[in-house]
Parts: structure tokens; sequence; C-alpha cells
């Protein structure tokens, strides 16, 4: 079953790429679409089998490299981790590929399309499927090939082209890190096998190893340097700059990108890494704090941003930093639990924002929009509900899992925790608000639109909108229905009518006391829980894929967090709501009046922190500058007119001169041959004697 679950998309890329003109643009995608959709299906028979029924195992394809005591095999993880994101990233790429079909209609390489698509997600599905370091770079690798190649797919844009190169380049170097973390990582464990690196992370706790000079504790050393990689991926602050650049990307490959593929790998990648990460304290404190910054730097840009598209992408970057700082105070399992709810709700803005561009005639800017919600309601509502779920309101989805990631921050009970926490609270409110600013001036208001364009906008076709009914039940059920597996314990208990429990507690009746646990089919006493318990409580349904100290648990702390730490999420998102409506809906001037007043901070804000002018200034240009000496004076003025341009004319200019005795004329030639002899006899009588 694991081979049904990852081979298929390599299958359909192979075949729309080597057969694409044999069968058509419209046999590529059903190979494509139809491969898609086994791989999802059969991630969902895993998740049964092992998830539920407890079943992990690791299957072996075959030996890989072999060089000395290196031995690394090419091998399927197919554990509880593994397994809840190949369903995330199927289930998603699925949808992704069934809308393509009709939102690339129009497109002259629908095949190589779909071909690069599939490529995509099978390089997606090696990299959580590895058993060892070296599998998943190789994974890590292919899908920032992939991304170069989808979003520099419209390649007649001069502008999706350097996007493209951005977005390699970036990645390379988070990349460079994640490399150097490998080697770092052989060097301590001797072995890039997950398994032999969990089980000796900690024996070796303490052991040092030099680098650059430096007397390093070697565990920190290997997680920073492999967090290094997953900043680049996962867009974290200081190597995000490549990720509102990929919107030059066809919509499709945005929804993929930024919702369920390339940048949650490094989340995964620090999850997948916990053992060694819970024995590295200073690492996961770095990664709390570039968590947080992140959550609140994109925010404060994804409120001014105009570009539909780049709004939803900040709002991914933003989402990513939740998911950062839950890692970064041990509460693995519930970045990962945002992880799968914010695929689904980001996937379906990204997909519902595409359907609006769609109607629209590609027309992305929201200032040239609004009045929209009559010509596509259904649109409309879908995009209600991926808002609702982004903004935390319940009973979506990411009320559910931002929430557990915030209480977590807090229960935390460090400085950092306590920032993620604030952080998180303060990107939550704007997140709210944009997320309305955006619904506000797409659908509502008079509209902005050209009255030609107005009278052309409908309704996207079915197969456009089926995928997002698909993406719209997981946003709605998702948080609720794997809440209780994910992080265990019981959410918000006063909404439901039920009383607040941890994953186990006690309660105290008299002199008597009595034990519970939370299952999926409620709260039971311990006795009566046994066979409820196996598959939906925390530690059974992750398992050992991933591990926490006992002491670093701030998942099970943050059942028992203060009422108001548990609302504080909800009360600034309804004041986002709010204020969104105050600002766009009938006090309309505001948003004005604020720029006018705020005008320096908005400019920092609208300008994204000017991270691309200071890396333009700092990188790019002496870059550059660098290039054009080595080029110039280097190359040209050295290499080349000492080397092979120097030979040439050399060359050149002794075939001048000797051509000038091929003249035709006989006496020229008796004349050279004459010179010749009286030359050859001068030899030898000189050479005579002075033997």
């Amino acid at each position: 079953m694991e081979l049904l679950a990852v081979f298929p998309p390599l299958f359909g890329f192979l075949i729309a790429a080597l057969f694409g003109k044999q069968i058509g643009d419209k046999g590529a995608q059903f190979v494509t679409c139809a491969g898609m959709i086994v791989a999802a299906l059969a991630a969902c028979s895993l998740f049964f089998t092992v998830i539920l029924a407890g079943h992990p195992y690791t299957a072996v394809l075959s030996e890989w490299i072999t060089s000395g005591d290196f031995n690394v095999s090419w091998a399927l993880r197919i554990d509880q981790l593994s397994v809840v994101m190949m369903c995330v990233v199927n289930i998603v790429s699925a949808c992704v590929h069934v809308y393509s079909v009709g939102y690339m209609g129009h497109d002259d390489h629908k095949a190589r399309f779909m071909a690069y698509l599939s490529l995509f997600t099978f390089a997606m599905l090696m990299l959580v499927s590895a058993d060892n370091l070296l599998q998943l770079f190789f994974g890590w690798e292919g899908v920032g090939l992939c991304s170069y190649l989808l979003i520099g797919f419209w390649n007649h844009k001069h502008s999706a082209n350097a996007a493209a190169v951005k977005a390699f380049v970036v990645n390379r170097i988070g990349d460079f890190g994640l490399a150097l973390g490998t080697m770092a990582a052989f060097v301590v464990f001797g072995s890039v096998e997950f398994d032999v690196m969990f089980e000796q992370a900690g024996a070796v706790a303490e052991n040092t190893i030099e680098f650059f000079g430096f007397e390093l504790h070697a565990l920190t050393l290997i997680c920073l340097l492999l967090f290094m990689g997953a900043m680049g991926k996962s867009a974290q602050l200081g190597l995000h700059t490549w990720l509102p650049d990929a919107m030059e990307g066809p919509t499709p490959v945005s929804a993929l990108i930024h919702a369920a593929t390339m940048v949650t790998a490094g989340v995964f990648l620090v999850a997948r890494m916990s053992p060694v990460f819970e024995y590295a304290p200073d690492a996961l404190m770095v990664v709390a704090v570039v968590g947080a910054s992140t959550a609140f730097v994109a925010a404060t840009i994804g409120m001014t941003q105009f570009d539909i598209k780049r709004v939803i992408a900040y709002s991914t970057m933003s989402q990513l930093g939740y998911m950062f700082f839950a890692l970064g105070v041990s509460a693995y399992s519930a970045a990962i639990f945002h992880l799968m709810t914010h695929a689904f709700f980001k996937a379906l803005l990204f997909l519902g924002a595409g359907s609006v561009i769609h109607a629209m005639s590609n027309e992305q800017d929201m200032r040239k929009m609004g009045g929209l919600y009559k010509k596509i309601p259904v649109t409309y509502a879908l995009m209600w509900v991926g808002s609702l779920a982004l903004a935390g309101i319940p009973p979506f989805a990411g009320y559910f899992s931002k929430d557990i990631v915030l209480e977590a921050a807090w229960a935390d009970h460090t400085w950092f925790g306590n920032f993620a926490y604030w952080a998180g609270i303060a990107a939550a409110f704007m997140t709210a608000f944009y997320s309305w600013r955006l619904i506000l001036m797409t659908f509502h208001g008079p509209p902005r639109a050209h009255q030609k364009v107005m009278k052309h906008i409908h309704e996207s076709p079915a197969v456009m909108l089926a995928p997002l009914f698909v993406l719209a039940t997981g946003a709605v059920l998702a948080g609720f229905i794997f809440y209780g597996g994910f992080v265990g314990g019981s959410h918000h208990g006063a909404e439901s009518g039920h009383e607040e429990v941890a994953q186990e507690h006690h309660e105290e009746e008299g002199p008597h006391q009595e034990t519970f646990v939370v299952t999926k089919d409620g709260v039971h006493k311990k006795e009566e829980a046994e066979g409820h318990r196996i598959a939906w409580d925390k530690e059974s349904f992750w398992g050992e894929s991933l591990f926490v100290k006992d002491e670093n648990d701030t998942v099970d702390a943050a059942h028992g967090a203060p009422f108001w730490v548990k609302k504080m999420p909800l009360l600034v998102g309804l004041l986002g709501i709010g204020l969104g409506y105050l600002a766009y809906m009938f006090f309309t001037g505001i948003p004005v009046t604020v720029v006018r007043i705020f005008k320096p901070i908005h400019t920092l804000l609208f300008n994204k922190w000017f991270f691309d002018e200071l890396y333009d200034r700092l990188f790019v240009k002496p870059a550059f500058k660098i290039g054009n000496v080595f080029w110039v004076k280097g190359d040209q003025n050295t290499i080349d007119r000492l080397g092979p341009d120097g030979i040439a004319r050399k060359t050149l200019r002794t075939a001048g001169m000797l051509s000038r005795f091929q003249s035709g004329y006989v006496y020229q030639y008796a004349l050279v041959m004459m010179i010749a002899v009286i030359g050859i006899v001068s030899w030898f009588v000189f050479r005579g004697g002075y033997g």
C-alpha cells in the first residue's frame, strides 16, 4: 500500500512528460489526476493501518549507497508522522490537480504543467517518507527544483523568471545549512539513519564538535544547521523574501507550494528530528524566537498588500511562524496539527482566489474588484469558510489548531514562550483583520472593475469548484475530529457543555480519587477507556514518531491553561473582524486617514520592511560588482587575453605572416627554396666548424 501512496505521481509525471504529445492534453490530465487520486486513497488507507491500528513499519526498497562504512538504503518510513504528511500532501495535491484541469484550460502547455505538478508531489512524498537524512535531502532538492519549474512556468514573463531564480537561490542558502547539518550528524552519530541518530541522541547529548575553530555543543550545532535549511524552505524571517514573489506562478502552484508541500517541509524536518532537538534547548529557543518573529512581521505586511494572492501568501508565512514557535516550545504535535488544518483552509483560500482571478479575467488587484458576491456566490461562500478557519473562529479547523499552539507557547513558561504567545496573539488580530479586508474589498462595496470585465464575470466550472468543496470539508471538520488524536485533551469544554480536562487528570470526590481519560468517544474512567485509548490519545496516536521529554510536554500542560489564555485568540480574532467591517464596510474613509497619519509605518509595512531593498544593497549589488570585476578584469582581460583568445590571436598573426609566402609566383617559391638551402648548408658548415 505504501507504494501506491508514493509512486503514482512519479508514473503520472513520466507518462505526461514522455508521452504528452501522443496521449494529448486530456490524456495527460487524466493520467496525472488519476495517479494523485489513487495516491490519496492509499494514504488514507495507511492512516487506518498505521495510526488507528498502531502498526508503523519501514519498507526497505533497495540498497542505495555503499562506500566503506557508509551504507544508506532506499527505504520508506511509514510511521504516524509520515502518514499524516502523506494524507495532507496527497489529498491537497489531488484537489490541486483536478482544479488545474479547469484553471489551465486555456494554456498551451497543459501536459507539461500537469507533469511538473506530479513530479513536485512525488518529491515531497520522498521527503516525508525518508528513512534517513540523505534520502530526505534528495526529496528536499527535488521540491526545490520543481518549485523553480512551476514558479517560472509562464516563462514568457520576465517577472516569473526572476521570481523562479529568486526562489531557487534563496532556498540554496538554506539548503547549504541542511547539507552541513547532515554532514555534522554523520560525524557525531556515525550514520544518517534516523533510528541510529534517535537511539544515540541521549548518549551524545553532552558531546562537543569543532566548527570553524570553535568548540560547540554538537547537537545544538546540528539542529541549528538543519533549522537553517528549514528556514529557507519554510520562508522564515530572513530567508522569506522568495515567498511573495512566488505568486508569479499559476494559482494552482501557489496553492500547492504554500498549503501542503514545499513550505511545510521545514516544519516536518524539525518535527522528524524532535529526538535530537529535545537535547538542544538553545536550538529550540532559536526556533521559537524566529517563528514568533515571522508570525508577527508577516501579519503586519499582509495588512497593507493589495494583490489578493500576496495577502494570502503573507498569511501562509505568518501561519508557518505559528508552527515553528510551537516546535520551539516542544509542542511538536500541535505544530503538525496546525500544519494539517492549515493545509486545508489555505489551499481553499488560494484556489478560491484563483476562482476570483479566473472570473476577473486574470485581475489580482483587490482595488479593482468589489461587488462580486452576487456574481460568484459559491466562491464567495467558500472563501468565507477559509477565512473563518484562518481567523480561528469556532467551529472551524483553525480555531482548534491555532489555539492549542498559542496555549502551548504560554504553558512553556519561558521568556521566549511568552514572547511567542503575545506575538501570536498580535498576529491573530492582524490575521482576522486582513482576512476580512480581503473579503470585503473583493466581494463587497461598489464594483470597481471595468464594465466589460463585470459583464463577463461568471462562476467557475464544476471541475474547479468540486475540489474547493473537498477542501472546505477539511477546513470545517478537521480540527474538531482530529483534536483528540493529534494533541489530546478536550478543547474548550465550556462551549460543548463538558468539563475541561487534560489528557489524564484526577478529580477529588471527597476522600476518593478517580482517574479520567479523554478519548474520541468522550471522557471515560481509566478502567473503562482502555479499548478507546489505543487509537486516539496523543501518545498512542503519534507512537514513537514524535519525542518529547516529560518536562517539556507543553501540549499536555496547555490543557490546564487559564480561561483568559484560551479565549484571548478568539477575542482578538473577533475584534479584527469587527475592525475590518468598520474600516471597509461602514466607514470606508478610515484606511485613508490611518495611512495619512501613520505614513512612515505604512510605508515600512507596504514595502515589506524593506527586506528586498536591504538584501539588494548588502548582497545582490556587491555580488554583481564582484562578479563584474572577475568577469571583465579576471576572465576577459587576464585569462582570455593571455589564454585562449591570446593564443588564437598569435596563431592568426603567425598564419597571416606565413600566408604572404603563398603568392602563387614561381620566382618567390624559388627564392624561398634558395634561402632554405643556404640556411641548411650554413648550419652544417658552422656546426662542422665548431665540431
